[in-house]
Order: C-alpha cells, then sequence, then structure tokens
C-alpha cells in the first residue's frame, strides 16, 4: 500500500513553498522553492550552499541524531573535503553517499529537493534572515490550523463512538449475559460481541489486528476514519435490533456484513474518496467460522 502523504503549501513574500508529511510529526519543506527566493536557478543555489563546510557539518550533525543508517565513515569523506574549490555537493550525491533521510529528492509536477524543517529552516538562513522570518510565520499558521483539525477530528470521534453505545451494551445484557455468569464471563461476552462488530467491519478481530500492526498506537477502533466510526455507531444499534429478535451469532455476522458494505458504499456516494474503503473488503475465510470464534 502506498505511504499517505499529506501536502500543504506554505506563502512567503509571494512565493509558494510546498510541504509535506507522511505521519503530522516530520514535515519536509521544498528548499527548491525556497531558493526560488534567491536565484531563478534554484538547484544551482542548492548545490552552492551545500559546498559549504559549514552546512556540511550541520547536515552531518543532523543526520548522526536521527538517522540510524547514517554512514559516518563517508560523511568524514565529505567533511575533509568541503569547502575547497575542487569540491562539489549535490543532493542526489549526499543522499546516495552518506544514505541521508533529513534531504529528498522527489520527481513529478510538484517535485524537487525536499528537506525536514530543521534543515530547510537551516537554509533559508543562508537565503535571507527575513525571509526565513516570513517562513516560519506561515510555518507557525499552518501548525495551528492543523492542531485545531486534529481537535476537532478526536471529539467528532469521540462523540460518534458514544452514539449507539449504550443501546448496544443493554441488548447484550438484556439477552446474552445469564445471571449465573461469573464477571469474568460476562466480560467475555461484551469482548464477543465488539469483536463480532469488527470481524463485520474490519474484516478481523481486535486480537488479529494486533498481530498485524503491532507497532501501532491504540486499538483497531482508534485507527478507523470518520466514516467508519460512523458506520460502526449504526451496526451497534442494528446489531442490538438482532440480539433482541434472537438472531443466532453466525446469522447476525453475515447480516452485519451486509449491513456494514451498504452503508460504507452509500458514504462513497456522497464522499467518492473516503479513505480506507478497503478495509471492508471481504475477510479470509468462512464468515460463519470467525463468527463461532468472536
Amino acid at each position: 500500500m502506498a505511504e499517505k502523504v499529506t501536502k500543504e503549501f506554505l506563502h512567503a513574500k509571494g512565493i509558494e513553498i510546498g510541504i509535506y508529511t507522511k505521519d503530522f510529526k516530520n514535515e519536509y519543506i521544498s528548499i527548491t522553492d525556497i531558493a526560488k527566493y534567491k536565484s531563478d536557478e534554484p538547484n544551482d543555489t542548492i548545490r552552492t550552499w551545500m559546498r559549504n563546510k559549514d552546512t556540511i557539518e550541520f547536515l552531518g550533525l543532523w543526520e548522526s541524531l536521527h538517522n540510524p543508517n547514517f554512514k559516518p565513515v563517508e560523511f568524514d569523506g565529505f567533511r575533509s573535503q568541503a569547502g575547497s574549490n575542487a569540491f562539489t555537493m549535490s543532493p542526489a550525491k549526499w543522499i546516495s553517499g552518506v544514505n541521508a533521510v533529513g534531504i529528498v529528492s522527489k520527481a513529478g509536477k510538484y517535485g524537487g529537493t525536499f528537506a525536514h524543517a530543521d534543515i530547510a529552516f537551516e537554509f533559508a538562513s543562508w537565503i535571507s534572515a527575513e525571509f526565513k522570518l516570513y517562513i516560519i510565520k506561515d510555518y507557525e499558521r499552518l501548525k495551528s490550523d492543523e492542531s485545531n483539525r486534529l481537535s476537532l477530528d478526536w471529539n467528532l470521534r469521540r462523540e460518534i463512538s458514544k452514539l449507539n453505545y449504550r443501546i448496544h451494551t443493554d441488548a447484550i445484557k438484556n439477552n446474552l449475559v445469564l445471571p449465573e455468569l461469573t464477571n469474568e464471563q460476562k466480560m467475555f461476552a461484551y469482548a464477543s460481541e465488539a469483536d463480532l462488530l469488527n470481524v463485520a467491519l474490519f474484516g478481523m478481530t481486535a486480537r488479529e489486528w494486533r498481530e498485524r500492526t503491532p507497532n501501532a498506537k491504540g486499538n483497531i477502533r482508534d485507527s478507523a476514519t470518520i466514516e467508519q466510526l460512523l458506520v460502526l455507531s449504526n451496526m451497534e444499534s442494528y446489531n442490538a435490533l438482532l440480539i433482541d429478535q434472537k438472531v443466532p451469532k453466525p446469522q447476525r455476522v453475515e447480516l452485519l456484513r451486509k449491513f456494514a458494505i451498504t452503508q460504507m458504499t452509500a458514504l462513497r456516494k456522497i464522499e467518492p474518496k473516503v479513505p480506507n474503503m478497503e478495509k471492508i473488503s471481504l475477510p479470509n475465510g468462512n464468515m460463519k467460522n470467525q463468527a463461532k470464534e468472536t
């Protein structure tokens, strides 16, 4: 699956500067665009900056702090030559030479040379201290907007998850949790029904998701899109109705599966680019067998 990349633009003194991130933590800013403030030949400007000994030492220090695969021996060779008249350096030469990650070359319409924000601001200082301040000002605006969006998204997710939760748990309590069950058995009943919904919507149980994504934070529902959470909330209400009607579990998971696909398809018609639609593809194996295991 292709990595998800979020693209934005900074604006400083009439120049549009590309910026992207893959994790909302590390932003890469187009130093090609920054260089346009100084010259109509931005690639030449970047190469001139990279010839400086101070630049090479700064780039090497950044890589040593952030890149476990950095090649220090190769870096020492560049550092010993930097500043001499015969020394030349380019982004491609730096990246391949020391296995750098702080500078990235991208092809395509919005391609060019991008650098981690730490490095991009250093480059901007070399271009113009005044221009750097304009870039930082718009960068702070962008980060503020991003923070507001993420906060709104978090609150929306929390409210959606509450919608039909009580209806669902009450149906389980009234129909599936027998008085003679132990507390542990009662908790299992609730967890089992929650996983039934997971199988129907995501095609896997919470445990299977954890095994497939051992480094992910939170749980399977924390990684869901807002659209999926909305469908999940509706599924809780539907499953409560099926429980009240004494529909057997294997049949319920098939009905819930059809319900999830119908709802996600309807959302796709409203918004053609609903993310993670692949998460509702049919799981491997027999749905009835998976229902028995949850």
